[in-house]
């Protein structure tokens, strides 16, 4: 593995509770990971603390599998070859965007700082553009000469840190695809943190949902939405919602009674025995929930998000209990009005029941 996290623990001073705590993760050379989570769960932490700008309390960091940080040795920074692209691009407005990549490898002959230049202003589709400004360039233009300056040294590993916060959000997704070009273009190895699940799912080969310093999962996009191995990580990604369910045994099959009738021929469903009385929470996905006029089940809409292609409904049965689901948006229902909906599963996540649901 080219980036190895064993049990790393980041304490500030003052604190009772870890900012990071417990995590490992490892990343391949080539691949790209994303660290997700919401504010304060300790991404920028751990990537802080593989660029060596964190001390490490607990565990350890490795890069080709040389210690680079640990509770007793912590190699600068300067010395891990790391390339950082930063939220607010941090180019200097004075010089011009060649100047701006040849930053970091002024060290070179001039010939072959401008030809290394050069080179990585045409992998980031920014090539002639040596005597612009910042000032010149729109936000995802400078921050692709931010890309470009932190490529330019050749670093072994590429940490990115909310780099397309400040973008307007029909721009972020599209940059984080290029991005992704680029880097594998590039053939560089890279750990990025972000807020956003589409940045994410665009970007990323691996990713990691943090919250309150652990680090719940590190899976691929499809494994993160359709079988998170946490309840924080299924509510978190995606559209959802838990629905108290009782799984029972008929003959080979096993069978899910829940707020919208029995649940049958489901795949890699839990058997009965694995919960109290066969009690569970069920994770019902938007995308689980199919709209049918023919359906016997019936709900109220209690609210609608237009989404172009698709309504997100909020939906209520009679039970109380409150579901989600995605409608094709020719579907165009009234607020309050009744429809017809069912179940379809393909997989069936479950989670220890919490009284809460029970209340929905």
């Amino acid at each position: 593995m080219f980036l190895e996290v064993s049990q790393l623990e980041v304490r500030y001073a003052g604190r009772a509770q870890a900012a990071v705590q417990g995590v490992t993760l490892s990343l391949k050379a080539g691949d790209i990971g994303v660290l997700i989570g919401p504010s304060g769960c300790g991404k920028t932490t751990l990537l802080r603390a593989v660029a060596g700008l964190e001390p490490v309390t607990g565990g350890e960091i490795r890069l080709t599998k040389s210690v680079v940080s640990s509770a007793q040795l912590s190699v600068p920074p300067e010395l891990r070859r790391i390339g950082m692209v930063f939220q607010d691009y941090a180019l200097f407005p004075h010089l011009s965007v060649g100047r701006n990549v040849a930053f970091g490898i002024h060290q070179l002959p001039r010939a072959e700082q401008a030809a290394r230049v050069a080179e990585v202003l045409q992998l980031v589709g920014l090539e002639g553009s040596e005597h612009r400004y910042p000032h010149e360039l729109s936000g995802g233009q400078q921050q692709r000469v931010a890309l470009a300056r932190a490529l330019a040294p050749r670093p072994q590993l590429m940490l990115l840190d909310e780099p397309f916060s400040n973008l307007d959000v029909d721009l972020r997704e599209r940059l984080a695809h290029e991005v992704r070009g680029i880097l594998k273009a590039a053939g560089a190895t890279a750990l990025f943190v972000t807020h956003d699940q589409f940045e994410a799912f665009a970007i990323g080969d691996v990713i990691g949902v943090m919250h309150e310093g652990h680090l719940h999962q590190w899976d691929d996009a499809y494994t993160l939405y359709h079988r998170p191995a946490t309840r924080f990580v299924a509510d978190f990604i995606g559209h959802g919602v838990f629905a108290p369910a009782t799984l029972e045994q008929r003959g080979d099959n096993v069978v899910a009674q829940t707020p919208l009738g029995e649940l049958t021929d489901l795949d890699e469903c839990p058997l009965p025995g694995s919960y109290p009385g066969g009690a569970c929470d069920v994770l019902l996905r938007a995308d689980d929930i199919v709209h049918d006029d023919h359906a016997p089940v019936q709900a109220q809409i209690l609210r609608k998000s237009f989404r172009g292609s698709e309504f997100l409904y909020t939906l209520r049965l009679a039970s109380g209990h409150t579901l989600l689901a995605h409608v094709p948006s020719h579907h165009d229902h009234a607020l309050g009005e009744w429809i017809g909906i069912r179940a379809q599963v393909d997989h069936v996540v479950t989670f220890p029941r919490e009284l809460a649901s029970e209340s929905k």
